[in-house]
């Protein structure tokens, strides 16, 4: 972005971390092992690689990853040996939330919303894969069990990452529709072409979809913590209250694919 200082760069990305920081502490799910379900924390350094683009997205994500690692340093308690602490270090944190730079990777696109959208799912993927692969060597043989560690890692990260990105993605492609983040300058998007009753219907559509993942992660989670020790046990996955699970997504799907009909509907008729 042209026109910008350092400084202006700078305090901005010391702003957006400190944000990350707040809504990485405000946790829906916190998992035993390791791994939970935020507020997009994420997100307020996506906007700053979206903004500066990847390299320096990454440069803050690797700065925010460092946050995190000494907020989240009782973890290291169960590391064997110092490369092991080292590997937890750069997988969970480090190179898992320099990830969220990647966001800035469709920058470019003429649909901004498309763009960070489609650009803060890719990061949420890869900082996945550094779970996975931290999960099924550095984590095998101590929460995670050695046989089928692989299997276990891509669950066990899985339970949380999803809901994780289906937030992200959601809050990314919603703010990318309000506000121009390719200027010095933030300000809103036009929406000349938008009446405000698409508007109603797109930000209650988000909605929906925040208000899903919440209901589903109600529903899943319990069942995936041992009733007696209070640890994380995929095998609880078959007592999981499957048709509270089947209306809750059957509702989610309906309502919508409701609005978005209904959005679809006022448009054509104004056009």
């Amino acid at each position: 972005m042209k026109n910008v200082s350092l400084a202006q760069k700078i305090t901005e990305s010391g702003l957006m971390i400190a944000l990350a920081t707040i809504l990485s502490i405000i946790k829906l799910i916190d998992l035993p092992y390791g791994g939970s379900i935020t507020l997009a924390s994420m997100l307020p350094v996506m906007i700053i690689a979206y903004r500066y683009g990847s390299l320096w997205g990454v440069f803050t994500g690797f700065t925010y990853g460092i946050i995190q690692a000494i907020l989240g340093s009782s973890s290291l308690s169960y590391a064997t040996s110092w490369q092991a602490v080292v590997a937890i270090i750069a997988l969970d944190y480090l190179f898992a939330f320099a990830a969220a730079g990647i966001a800035g990777c469709l920058k470019n696109h003429k649909n901004k919303a498309v763009g960070f959208g489609s650009g803060a799912f890719f990061a949420c993927l890869i900082r996945y894969a550094f779970h996975v692969v931290s999960g099924c060597t550095v984590w095998a043989g101590l929460s995670i069990p050695t046989a089928d560690a692989l299997t276990y890692s891509l669950v066990y990260n899985a339970t949380y990452m999803i809901p994780e990105t289906i937030v992200t993605v959601v809050a990314a492609v919603y703010v990318a529709g309000v506000i121009d983040f390719t200027k010095p300058r933030l300000s809103t998007v036009k929406k000349e072409s938008v009446s405000k009753t698409q508007r109603i219907l797109s930000a209650i559509t988000g909605l929906v979809g925040v208000a899903f993942v919440t209901a589903l992660s109600v529903i899943v989670f319990p069942a995936l913590q041992n009733a007696e020790t209070g640890d994380f046990d995929i095998t609880g996955i078959k007592n999981v209250d499957t048709t509270s699970l089947i209306i809750t997504v059957a509702a989610a799907i309906v309502i919508i694919t409701g609005l978005l009909i209904t959005k679809k509907a006022i448009k054509s008729k104004k056009d």
